[in-house]
C-alpha cells in the first residue's frame, strides 16, 4: 500500500517535469524571435535615417543653385537692313469707263471675279444703235452693187472716168459710215483693258452713265510692288535689283522674296527722303492690292555669324549682357553686337559655338551665381533657318 502510494507521487512529479521543461523551452524561442524582430526594426530605421540625411543634405546643396533655362547659341544667317512700310500696289491696274452715254441694261462682271483683256464687263441698251448699223450695212451694200456694175460698164469704155470715180466715192463713204455705225455699237458693250480681276464695280442696273462715270476697277497682281520713300543718307547703298523682303504682320511671320525694281535719283527737300520702288519676286494669292506691308532693304548679309536669341539679353543702361552657363555657373558677359533684327543678334566675339546661355532666370542674376539647368530650350532661330 505504501509502495503504490509513493510511486504515484514519483510519476506525477516526472510528469510535471516534463511540462515545465517544454514551457521553458518555448518561452525561450520566443524571446529569440522577439530579439531578432527586434534587431531587423533597429537596422531599417538605420538605413530610413541615413537616406533622409542624404535626401536632405542633397535639398540644402540645391538649394544654394538657382534654376534656369538655357538654350545653344549656333551659327547662321544675319542681315543689316532699313525697315519701311508701305501699302502694297500694283503696276498693272485700270479704272473702266464708257465711250458713250446710256442706260445699264446687265452686269456681266462682279468684284472678285476674274476677266479677260477685252471680255464684256457690262451692257447698255443698244437697240437704236443695233437698228442704225442695220441701215448703214444695207446702204454699203446697195453701193458696193452699184460700184460693180459700173465697174463693168466702165471697163468695156461705156462709162466716163468721173462717173466711175464718183460711184467709187459713194461706195467708199457708205463703208465708213457702216464702220462707224458698228464702232458706235460695240461702244455699248464696256470691256476689259486688261487681264485681272474686278477689285470694284460702281455701276448698277438701270443707271444712266456719262463717259466720265467710272465703272469699274481691275486689278493685276502678277506685277505687285511697294513704295517706300528712303532717308537720303542711305541713297548710296541702294542700287537696282538689291534683295528686300516684304511682310505683313496679318500674316504672322511669313515672308516673300523682293527686289529693288526702280530708285529716284531725286530727293524730295521738305522730307530728305527719295522713292524707291519694290518688286514682289513670287506671286502669291496672300498678298492683297492695298495691304499694309513691311519692308526690308538689304543692305549686307553675313552667312555664318554667330546667333544669339535676344531673349537671353539683358540690358544695363546702353549695354547688352548675356549669362554663359560654364561649370554650373553663370558668368556675365558683355556683348559686342554685330548685326541684329527683331529675334536674333549677331555675337562678334567672347562666346563660342554651341555655348549654353540663359533665356530664363537671367533677370537679377549676379555675375559667378551657382545655377541648375533645370530644362534646355530648342534655339528655334537656328531650326527655322536650317528649314529654309
Amino acid at each position: 500500500m505504501k509502495l503504490r502510494y509513493v510511486l504515484t507521487i514519483l510519476i506525477f512529479f516526472f510528469l510535471m517535469a516534463g511540462l515545465t521543461a517544454c514551457g521553458g523551452g518555448e518561452a525561450a524561442q520566443e524571446d529569440k524571435e522577439n530579439s531578432a524582430a527586434a534587431g531587423d526594426s533597429s537596422k531599417t530605421d538605420s538605413t530610413k535615417n541615413d537616406q533622409a540625411n542624404a535626401e536632405d543634405k542633397k535639398k540644402e546643396e540645391n538649394s544654394d543653385f538657382i534654376p534656369v533655362e538655357v538654350t545653344s547659341i549656333g551659327r547662321g544667317e544675319i542681315s543689316s537692313f532699313i525697315l519701311l512700310s508701305s501699302n502694297l500696289e500694283t503696276e498693272i491696274q485700270a479704272d473702266v469707263y464708257a465711250r458713250a452715254q446710256g442706260i445699264v441694261e446687265s452686269i456681266r462682271k462682279e468684284e472678285g471675279g476674274y476677266v479677260k483683256k477685252g471680255e464684256i464687263m457690262l451692257q447698255l441698251e443698244a437697240r437704236e444703235f443695233e437698228i442704225a448699223e442695220n441701215k448703214a450695212r444695207v446702204e454699203y451694200e446697195k453701193q458696193l452693187s452699184n460700184y460693180k456694175r459700173l465697174q463693168g460698164l466702165y471697163d468695156e469704155d461705156l462709162l466716163s472716168d468721173e462717173e466711175f470715180e464718183q460711184a467709187k466715192f459713194t461706195k467708199d463713204a457708205a463703208l465708213y459710215t457702216w464702220e462707224d455705225a458698228k464702232l458706235r455699237l460695240d461702244y455699248m458693250s464696256i470691256r476689259s483693258p486688261i487681264n485681272g480681276q474686278v477689285g470694284e464695280r460702281l455701276a448698277k442696273i438701270g443707271a444712266r452713265i456719262q463717259p466720265a462715270d467710272k465703272l469699274f476697277s481691275v486689278v493685276n497682281n502678277t506685277q505687285a510692288i511697294a513704295v517706300v520713300y528712303v532717308p537720303e543718307k542711305n541713297i548710296d547703298q541702294l542700287k537696282t535689283n538689291q534683295q528686300a523682303i516684304i511682310s505683313s504682320d496679318n500674316l504672322g511671320e511669313k515672308e516673300y522674296g523682293a527686289f529693288i525694281k526702280r530708285i529716284s535719283p531725286v530727293v524730295d527737300p521738305a522730307s530728305g527722303t527719295f522713292k524707291v520702288t519694290v518688286g514682289l519676286k513670287e506671286k502669291t494669292t496672300d498678298l492683297k492690292t492695298g495691304m499694309f506691308v513691311n519692308v526690308k532693304l538689304i543692305i549686307e548679309t553675313h552667312e555664318n555669324a554667330l546667333l544669339l536669341p535676344k531673349t537671353a539679353v539683358v540690358y544695363e543702361n546702353e549695354y547688352m549682357n548675356v549669362f554663359v552657363v560654364r561649370d554650373s555657373m553663370a558668368h556675365k558677359i558683355r556683348l559686342n553686337p554685330g548685326f541684329e533684327d527683331a529675334e536674333k543678334i549677331e555675337v562678334v566675339d567672347q562666346l563660342e559655338d554651341g555655348e549654353k546661355v540663359i533665356v530664363v532666370g537671367q533677370a537679377g542674376l549676379k555675375d559667378k551665381t551657382k545655377v541648375r539647368i533645370v530644362a534646355e530650350r530648342e534655339n528655334k532661330i537656328l531650326a527655322s533657318a536650317d528649314k529654309k
